[in-house]
């Protein structure tokens, strides 16, 4: 695999994934299509890392203006959420709503599929945003904003791999949903797609903050991840593209704090 072709995959899962202006290329036959998975999970933790670096640049240059800690995380944490669009956290917002007011399968999906936020989503939102502010300033505080930014870098890359490995770990629950369009990922498309983000998390942690804090991450991840297999098996019967959202969002949150117990 070429250098270009990475750099193309990367642009491509980013403008799928993020509002970023991404220009298209002649050979795309319908660029802003659901993306083939097969083709570009790889590609996902990459471009999940370079959101992530907007935030770390964002964090640093927060702090060389004077800011506080939690001023710094919040602009940090604001840059990201709308370079994605807030597609995730979207998601999370959903889920919550579905599994905290569904009574069935069929309702919770039902109510997963309106696009207005009730209270449990609202609750999700604000207790996400809160964990990740809390995160960031807090590994500011106990290592430096360079140091943290890197995290955030390696923590949007695999987080992002998290939602993916959900869509091949569970059938789509419903027949006509977003992840049902896009089809379930193979087995070696979403096994290269943790390899890159595993990848990822050794080259900037292992150096930063060592061998424990790399595990630590990397346990936090793999723990949230069934915690939402569970649910999601359980709730609904299988994934949708919001419970991918989700996804990303809590296992975000949880290798934050495991790295945070390391910083």
């Amino acid at each position: 695999m070429t250098l270009d072709r990475i750099v193309q995959d990367t642009l491509s899962a980013l403008r799928f994934y993020s509002r970023l202006p991404i220009p298209t290329r002649s050979n795309e036959p319908d660029a802003y299509g659901p993306p083939d998975m097969d083709q570009l999970a790889y590609a996902i933790p990459l471009a999940g890392a370079a959101m992530g670096a907007m935030g770390g640049v964002t964090l640093v240059a927060a702090v060389a203006l004077g800011f506080p800690p939690f001023l710094c995380a919040a602009l940090a944490l604001s840059v990201m959420v709308l370079a994605s669009g807030a597609i995730h956290e979207d998601g999370l917002a959903d889920t919550a709503d579905g599994w905290g007011g569904g009574r069935d399968k069929e309702k919770r999906l039902a109510i997963m599929r309106d696009s207005r936020v009730g209270s449990f989503g609202a609750v999700a939102l604000v207790l996400s945003l809160l964990l990740r502010l809390g995160a960031i300033s807090a590994l500011m505080v106990a290592s430096d904003p360079v140091r943290a930014g890197l995290v955030l870098v390696a923590g949007a890359a695999a987080s992002r791999a998290m939602g993916i490995a959900l869509l091949r770990a569970l059938p789509p629950a419903r027949t006509d949903g977003a992840s049902a369009a896009f089809g379930q990922p193979s087995a070696q498309a979403v096994l290269a797609c943790l390899l890159m983000a595993a990848l990822i998390v050794a080259v900037i942690l292992v150096p930063l903050f060592g061998v424990g804090a790399t595990f630590a991450g990397l346990i936090g991840l793999v723990l949230s991840f069934y915690v939402m297999i569970g649910f999601s098996r359980r709730l609904l019967g299988g994934q949708t593209g919001d419970v991918s959202g989700a996804t990303q969002q809590i296992s975000e949150i949880a290798f934050l704090l495991a790295v945070l117990i390391y910083a």
